[in-house]
């Protein structure tokens, strides 16, 4: 089965604790799904300052999960510093919903959350 972020990772990271890796999982759970919905809404009005700040705000914790969705986040980042037409970016952003719902899914499974 298809794993959509790095367990192992974050057992590295909370050093195998079970109580702080709830505790991660429950945050990004709390905090990324409105962050995500922003970003999408940010993109969709071209509002390209907010969805940098949604984007860059989001990273960290994409990568801290190690989540296959890092270079879309960037590329959404390096178009919001372009001009260029809002369809070149929804590729990358079509890959994040997937990729982070995926996530969730996995998040709640994994943690029974």
């Amino acid at each position: 089965m298809t794993k959509y972020y790095n367990k192992e990772n974050l057992n590295e990271i909370a050093d195998g604790d079970q109580d702080f890796l709830q505790v991660l999982a429950q945050t990004f759970l709390d905090e990324i799904p409105p962050d995500l919905y922003s970003m999408k809404e940010a993109i969709e009005n071209d509002n390209r300052e907010l969805a940098y700040q949604f984007a860059h705000k989001m990273k960290p914790n994409i990568e801290m999960f190690g989540i296959d969705a890092l270079k879309d986040i960037t590329s959404i980042e390096a178009w919001s510093k372009t001009s260029k037409n809002k369809a070149t970016v929804i590729p990358h952003l079509e890959n994040v919903l997937t990729t982070l719902k995926n996530v969730f899914e996995e998040l709640k499974k994994d943690f029974q959350l």
